[in-house]
């Protein structure tokens, strides 16, 4: 049994034992707060916080299958995986602001397999976010749990699972919640999903961490020895680049250590060197391969909002329209001030909305797998003309590209100026030769969730000081809130932090609960970098 597996069955049986869990004596800040009782996802701190949001008093009611698929991803191209209702990405799930849902998770996945659904980048009651074994017990296969929640702040999100490497399978879909009062003046909306794909092609998202878990310290890394990967010593590999850039040949290194799916080379300035831990069959938007692309169709002329989202595993994307600019008005479902750009950097669990004007004919949206020489691929056709090639790189993609630290918050929901209460530093810790990714130097236990919690009290203004010790960079996401990068930049709640490099976030401590804090690199989390912040009772 793998450690995923034993993973799943540890989650699986937690039950009651995790319900306890959360009310441990427990903390990080020396022994008067590991004397003190924390908020469980059960007290009535957290129904207060919910009744305190704004309800319209609609009720959604999806029934969302988790089961295996035969997935067509175009172009002759059959994945065997795990979807909702049988399809990647998932339906669309679409409310307004206010608006209560009631989605009821059907698990049938095999091997007596557990799964959650989180909702992702979604500020709702603490006992609804999906995150086994600290939020709730883990629903088992056979069994259905219902979700069910006000989700009262407008923006795009989307949901996806909280066990194990489950996020790199088929099982995610966006979640949309639409503004009443939208202030912004468009035609048109597409949702434009990112994933990079593996899973029943090459192998399994089990699969692939297990062998990184390997590590690289018995490989020769030309003397280096860190979290970055150096080509030295690394004869003998395919670098044809096919299907997502330089890659180790799928036979063993000279140790023994397996190589199909760990990616050697892949190096981007944008994101402070190494770009990526994983070799992916495929780039898709919205489901489909850059052979057989998905294609929008509308009109010249027409202003269309393209909601922008990163499901994928350990890639991050730069993404332009050939031909055109794009208007950047949100991100992660915040506004901010309008910035034109040719191009944007989006990683793992980050949403970028963006406004453009379609021109006349076919243009190519397109997502560079930064780093890693492979590209995902959408047409837009407003007119007559040939479609470009699947492997098509418009200028715009080398032209202005717009990172999150070059955004401002838009003046509404910029963050008034406040004393900060509490500051936690967040070592970002490990590298890829013991694949011992972590915070503060010590890998999450999930059978101990709350052993040393990052301790805050509601109505607290906090700061997280994120320090990245290591070569890599990482997309941190915290659940349940979204901080502030810096004094007046953009409200997030997934922001890369590049290697070597310190990110200072604010937010208030306004939703009562236990939250969790992780890379959202489902390999990087998986191996041990997250955290819990947790609420003083």
């Amino acid at each position: 049994m793998n450690s995923i597996d034993r993973r799943s069955v540890l989650l699986a049986g937690l039950g009651a034992a995790g319900a306890g869990a959360l009310a441990a004596c427990s903390g990080s800040s020396g022994a008067a707060d590991r004397a003190t009782a924390l908020v469980k996802p059960s007290d009535p701190a957290v129904a207060a916080a919910e009744k305190k949001r704004t309800s319209t008093g609609k009720v959604h009611k999806p029934t969302l299958t988790a089961a295996p698929a035969m997935l067509d991803l175009g172009g002759g191209v059959m994945a065997k995986s795990w979807a909702f209702d049988g399809r990647t990405p998932g339906k669309e799930l679409r409310v307004s602001a206010g608006d209560t849902v009631a989605a009821e998770l059907s698990n049938q996945l095999p091997n007596r397999t557990a799964t959650s659904i989180h909702w992702h980048g979604l500020a709702l009651r603490n006992d609804m976010d999906g995150v086994p074994p600290a939020t709730q017990t883990a629903v088992r296969a056979g069994s259905t749990f219902t979700y069910r929640f006000i989700a009262d702040t407008p923006g795009t999100y989307f949901f996806h699972p909280h066990v194990g490497v489950q996020l790199d399978r088929g099982l995610y879909a966006p979640l949309i919640v639409e503004d009443p009062k939208e202030p912004l003046s468009y035609d048109e909306e597409w949702v434009v999903v990112l994933d990079d794909w593996v899973d029943g092609v090459t192998g399994t998202p089990d699969e692939v961490f297990a062998e990184l878990r390997q590590g690289m310290g018995g490989m020769d890394m030309g003397g280096h020895d860190s979290g970055g990967h150096d080509m030295s010593g690394m004869g003998g590999m395919d670098m044809s680049g096919d299907g997502g850039g330089a890659s180790a040949s799928p036979s063993s290194s000279g140790d023994g250590m397996s190589m199909r799916f760990m990616l050697m080379g892949a190096e981007s300035e944008l994101l402070g060197g190494d770009a990526g831990d994983v070799k992916y069959a495929y780039h898709l938007i919205n489901g489909r391969v850059p052979a057989d692309p998905e294609v929008y169709t509308g009109k010249p002329g027409r202003r269309v909002r393209l909601r922008i989202i990163n499901a994928g595993g350990d890639t991050a994307y730069r993404v332009a329209l050939g031909g055109h600019r794009m208007t950047i008005t949100h991100t992660d479902g915040f506004p901010v001030e309008h910035q034109r750009t040719d191009a944007l950097l989006i990683g793992m669990g980050e949403r970028y909305d963006v406004l453009v004007t379609l021109g006349d004919g076919v243009f190519p949206l397109v997502a560079l797998a930064e780093g890693k020489n492979a590209t995902g691929l959408a047409l837009v056709r407003t007119g007559s003309g040939r479609a470009p090639k699947a492997t098509v790189r418009p200028k715009e993609l080398d032209g202005t590209i717009v990172t999150a630290s070059k955004l401002r918050a838009a003046d509404d929901v910029r963050l008034s100026p406040k004393r900060t209460d509490r500051v936690h530093r967040v070592e970002l810790t490990g590298g890829m030769t013991k694949y011992n990714w972590a915070i503060n130097g010590k890998a999450f236990d999930m059978s101990d969730p709350t052993a040393a919690p990052l301790m805050v009290e509601e109505g607290q203004r906090v700061r997280l000081d994120f320090v990245n010790r290591t070569d890599m960079w990482h997309p941190m996401h915290l659940h349940g809130h979204t901080y502030q990068l810096g004094g007046s930049g953009p409200r997030k709640d997934t922001a890369i932090v590049l290697p070597k490099k310190k990110l200072s976030v604010v937010f208030d401590a306004d939703n009562p609960g236990q939250w969790m804090l992780h890379c959202h690199n489902a390999y990087h989390g998986e191996a041990g970098m997250m955290a819990l912040v947790a609420y003083r009772a």
